[in-house]
């Protein structure tokens, strides 16, 4: 297979950071070829604070993966969180100059545009611009107003706003460790990616991606994207918590956690203990799991709480807002044993734990498919659907420009030539980002 068909996802995690190198096998499932992951230094809840560190973290995981693969990496899909990300709903709308021709991909691009013009809070982007449903000439509900006629085309718009300079930090750090930007997605919408089937996107879920530094949330509904949010806690504040409650040190606190942990204290004999090795010669400590579990959890309904209170502000409770798919739970944090029953006592709705597993061709090795990987999985993705794209634009442009054959049947002489699929939004924000970034070095 060509070296070209091959795609990079990299996930900037408060805790770790990943690279994942795959392609796309004969049955259109992923194969892994590489993966590489580095403690993740330089970043606080999904934020870049130390360019040097995060620069040094993002070149061992790749050096990693490349070794592992044997491949050349050269561009990257990047997820982007932090607590700076905000999504709001807006519409807009155009009015066309002729009724009579049927509107296509330039409308559509025009309304986009146009949304791209909102004006935003000083040092605000825009990342992502998804449209909802359109209405034309006031029909309203309409998912592709493609082919149809009309004057006035109007949508609703679910905007995906961040902070500049965050951004550009995060461009910095990819140029610096000798990648080429391939493109920015919203972290929860790569996790949704990789974990919910298209059944749950339609029924209305809402997709729980605990990861280290940041929780993020993606509803659906209908099979579209309707609200997202990043709370800006994560796992490392319930191994702060364990710390600073039982007087010990980080290291220890995350094995605690991972090890012992539970997010449900009622299970715990109050008989259970853990010792605890001191430090230097000092007495090791006793720790019993029912208290380790009371701080686990109390940190753990802190966050829910949240999550459910954005679940709650998207409207969960109208009929036609209804999530019949209940919940998904994902990222590192998701592993925490008793998890789905808190979750779903907290918020009574089904839940599940997401396994990105769902795309990867059957053979993949099992450690990929754990929930810590479906934000890196599902930015892998989106990289190759980049590519799927080029392909089918080259492949369109080669058949435009090749003279039609003569002895094919009529019809196609009086076909129009192809339109080459259009960019996504988020194509052409990647590009324009990537002339910023050259323009600011």
């Amino acid at each position: 297979m060509e070296h070209k068909d091959i795609a990079v996802g990299l996930d900037i995690g408060t805790t770790k950071i990943a690279a994942m190198i795959g392609r796309r096998n004969e049955y259109g499932k992923i194969e892994i070829l590489g993966i590489g992951k580095a403690k993740s230094m330089g970043v606080h809840r999904g934020v870049v604070n130390n360019i040097t560190q995060t620069i040094q973290s993002i070149q061992m995981a790749v050096d990693e993966a490349i070794a592992v693969s044997g491949l050349k990496i050269t561009d990257a899909v990047v997820g982007i969180a932090g607590q700076h990300i905000r999504s709001l709903q807006h519409s807009d709308y155009i009015t066309r100059p002729n009724a009579e021709e049927v509107i296509d991909d330039d409308d559509l691009e025009k309304l986009e545009k146009q949304v791209y013009k909102l004006v935003m809070l000083p040092g605000e982007e825009i990342i992502h611009v998804l449209p909802q449903e359109f209405k034309v000439d006031g029909q309203a509900e309409i998912a592709e107003p493609v082919g149809m006629y009309g004057g006035r085309l109007e949508a609703n718009f679910h905007v995906v706003v961040g902070q500049v300079s965050s951004i550009r930090n995060i461009g910095r750090c990819i140029k610096s460790a000798g990648l080429n930007l391939a493109g920015i997605t919203l972290e929860p919408l790569a996790s949704a990616e990789a974990v919910l089937s298209n059944e749950e996107k339609e029924a209305g879920v809402a997709l729980i991606d605990i990861g280290g530094g940041t929780t993020d949330l993606a509803i659906f509904k209908n099979g579209i994207i309707r609200h997202t949010a990043v709370i800006p806690f994560g796992g490392n504040v319930i191994t702060e918590d364990i710390k600073e409650g039982c007087s010990i040190i980080e290291k220890q606190a995350e094995l605690l956690k991972t090890r012992f942990g539970s997010a449900w204290p009622g299970e715990n004999k109050d008989n259970e203990i853990v010792s605890i090795p001191g430090l230097r010669g000092r007495d090791p400590k006793e720790i019993t799991l029912k208290n380790l579990s009371k701080i686990i959890n109390a940190r753990v309904v802190e966050i829910i709480e949240q999550v459910f209170l954005e679940i709650k502000n998207y409207g969960y409770e109208e009929p036609k807002k209804k999530l019949i798919a209940g919940i998904v739970l994902t990222g590192g944090g998701a592993q925490l044993k008793h998890l789905k029953q808190l979750v779903e006592y907290i918020t009574g709705m089904d839940t599940r734990i997401g396994y990105p597993n769902e795309h990867l061709a059957g053979d993949s090795d099992e450690s990929l498919s754990s929930p810590q990987y479906a934000t890196t999985v599902g930015l892998l993705m989106n990289g190759l659907k980049k590519l799927d794209k080029e392909k089918a634009k080259t492949i369109v442009e080669n058949k435009v420009n090749s003279p039609i054959d003569t002895n094919e049947d009529e019809e196609a002489s009086v076909k129009e030539p192809v339109k080459p699929p259009k960019k996504t939004i988020f194509e052409k924000w990647g590009e324009k980002f990537k002339d910023f970034l050259d323009n600011a070095e």
